[in-house]
């Protein structure tokens, strides 16, 4: 079998293939980084040295093969090397979401009982050293940049590079135990222990084997023909799976460059510098970037804007088809060409997307109107349904196979089965190995054949073969006169317009479906700005009425294009809100990922819901907040209801009995 041929062949952990690419191509760039507006190079030799010095220095502070090291921070190459050279110790990396708050935080250290800490700054050292009352087995905290922190308390406390410099000066004393213990992992080892984002309840530390995230790495690369020269850019949280797996797993099996901007906020910029070949984004980047669009074209000349929707309104009608190497009239070839030098391919630049080859998007829902518009500039962008407990893939979707409302086939060596309520299951070489500490969780999600339960429903076309999600099971439900109910349909076509930045339907078991909105700030305030209207706050644009307008507009398209779909059309929304706040994942309203926690927020916002239904015009609320600095609040509000208009569908048939 293959799993057994890429064992044999060396590649057994992420530590032997570091040695490889270092033995076989050590002159090619592993790694980039901006600091400091300069991009910084490490070669894969350099990369080794690197790692080594860590691992040596680790071995001789005291970590154990074993052990639990937590890594917090945003990405650097520091810390996706501190990743390697925990397991080239035998120990065990636990990326954290760098932007967690404390309590997150502690949870999730003292679960797996993490005896170290690599932190990447004093922000992640000081939230910590606030919890570390709780954190009995924590004994030594390693930090990679060293501002603010000199006057800190030492004893515990080390500087990364101080760490490497330890780990050389010991080499003589270490360095057979160093290779004694790399050469003790194999296929069954752990590699990672992701958490999982807790939509439903408290994360849950997924194990991943080095065969989980080599076979895996292997065959997406091999699916997609990835080379060692593709430039991926690594600004995802490397607490989640699909950054592991992208800017880990992939890149040491190919041995391509991994670059890591500098800063969130010169994300866009350092986007545009390195022009990935390969490119990983969920949904809400497109979404921003797709917004942020539409911001400068009404910002644009009148000739320019008129240019642009003209050319634009084209490549959505035969973009695609050429990008898919289909048959397309010369004329129309010719007029495609015209609009890539004059709109497409100045806008695929800015973007940053001028290189991308490969493009990738998952973690949730695309909306398909986003998902074509990348697609109508001829950006090879695809879809992949995974998850953390997959080591990401389950289906992708091959060249020519593109679609927006499928998410492909089964990816290499993955098998899928539909069960008769219509929930995925698959099993595949990344099926994660168990949920550590939770032997009833595992058992509930992977049973002894291997076959792991998604939570999402589906179904698989008989024609093509690919698969179709419908929603989360849990969240797919039926409305009270049978028609099918499922929210991240519609959601997703709301999020589709440039002010609207989110959306949670609710409708289950109901007459009619009802929406919270949220208004994208970026986009509204700029068009506040051009019509010169004035704001102080969120929640003051949020009500204004010409906002209210607009929003209500977008509700009544997207209620005709739900009403076109037969199976989903009991699903326009009928009422909604625009909320006084956004949500946010301080507030326990959305995940670190960005996913809507829609329990929770259908149980903190439940007398909105109830003015949705009862026909009040107006509701007044005050919800608690959390601020950046921890503390609690709250905020009062009176919104108003508005009414969108729906179309009218026939009832359900109800077989005659």
């Amino acid at each position: 079998m293959a799993q057994t041929q890429s064992g044999a062949a060396g590649t057994q952990s992420l530590p032997a293939l570091l040695q490889r690419n270092a033995a076989q191509f050590g002159d090619a760039p592993a790694y980039r980084e901006k600091e400091f507006g300069i991009w910084q190079s490490w070669t894969w030799a350099q990369t080794e040295k690197e790692i080594e010095a860590l691992a040596l220095g680790l071995i001789n502070l005291g970590v154990n093969e074993g052990d639990f090291v937590a890594i917090i921070g945003r990405n650097r190459p520091y810390l996706y090397w501190s990743m390697v050279a925990v397991q080239s110790v035998g120990a065990v990396p636990v990326p954290v979401y760098h932007d967690s708050a404390a309590e997150e935080m502690a949870y999730v250290l003292e679960h797996c009982g993490a005896r170290y800490v690599i932190a990447g700054d004093q922000e992640q050292v000081d939230k910590v050293i606030e919890v570390q009352d709780r954190l009995h087995q924590l004994e030594h905290v390693l930090y990679l940049d060293p501002r603010g922190m000199r006057k800190y308390d030492h004893h515990t406390l080390h500087q990364y590079s101080h760490v490497q410099d330890q780990g050389r000066a010991a080499y003589d004393e270490w360095i057979t135990d160093l290779k004694a213990r790399r050469e003790k992992l194999t296929y069954d080892s752990t590699c990672v222990m992701l958490y999982t984002s807790g939509t439903t309840g408290k994360p849950k530390g997924v194990v991943l084997s080095n065969r989980n995230v080599i076979e895996s790495a292997k065959n997406s690369a091999e699916f997609d023909k990835l080379t060692r020269g593709e430039n991926i850019l690594s600004y995802l949280p490397m607490a989640w799976v699909g950054d592991f797996i992208f800017s880990v797993g992939q890149a040491y099996w190919c041995g391509f460059c991994v670059n890591c901007p500098e800063s969130q906020d010169t994300m866009m910029t350092d986007l545009r510098e390195i022009g990935p070949s390969y490119f990983f984004a969920p949904p809400r980047v497109f979404e921003t970037q797709l917004t942020n669009v539409m911001i400068r074209m009404e910002d644009a000349g009148s000739l320019k804007r008129r240019m642009f929707h003209y050319f634009m309104d084209h490549a959505k009608r035969v973009g695609p088809r050429i990008l898919d190497g289909q048959s397309v009239g010369a004329l129309d070839r010719l007029k495609y060409s015209i609009g890539n030098a004059l709109v497409y391919g100045p806008l695929k630049d800015t973007l940053g997307y001028g290189k991308i080859r490969v493009g990738y998007t998952a973690g949730e829902a695309i909306g398909p109107e986003i998902f074509e518009f990348y697609r109508s500039l001829g950006i090879n962008l695809k879809q992949l349904y995974g998850q953390t407990e997959a080591t990401v893939f389950i289906t992708v979707q091959p060249d020519g196979e593109v679609r927006a409302d499928t998410v492909g086939v089964p990816a290499p060596d993955v098998e899928i089965r539909i069960d008769e309520n219509g929930e995925i299951f698959y099993r595949s070489p990344g099926t994660f190995v168990e949920y550590y500490k939770n032997p009833e969780s595992t058992a509930k999600t992977k049973d002894a054949e291997g076959w792991v339960a998604t939570g999402d429903a589906g179904f698989i076309e008989d024609n093509t073969g690919h698969l179709r999600i419908i929603d989360r099971a849990k969240d797919v439900g039926k409305m009270a006169d049978g028609s099918m109910y499922a929210p991240k349909y519609v959601e997703n076509k709301l999020k589709f317009y440039p002010d609207i930045l989110e959306a949670v339907v609710f409708g289950n078991n109901r007459d009619r479906c009802v929406a919270f909105i949220n208004i994208d700030l970026n986009a509204v305030g700029n068009w506040a700005e051009r019509n010169n209207i004035a704001y102080a706050s969120y929640q003051e644009l949020a009500g204004h009425p010409k906002v209210l307008d607009s929003i209500r507009s977008h509700v009544e398209e997207v209620n005709k294009s739900v009403a076109a779909d037969e199976m989903l059309s009991g699903c326009q929304v009928h009422r909604f809100v625009v909320l006084h706040k956004e949500l946010d994942a301080d507030d326990g309203e959305i995940t670190r990922t960005r996913k809507v926690r829609r329990g929770f927020v259908e149980d903190k916002y439940d007398d909105i819901i109830k003015a949705l239904y009862d026909g009040s015009e107006k509701i007044s609320t005050t919800t608690e907040v959390t601020y950046e600095d921890g503390r609690k609040g709250s905020i009062s509000a009176t919104l108003k209801i508005i009414d969108a208009p729906v179309v009218p569908v026939q009832a359900p048939k109800v077989a005659a009995e």
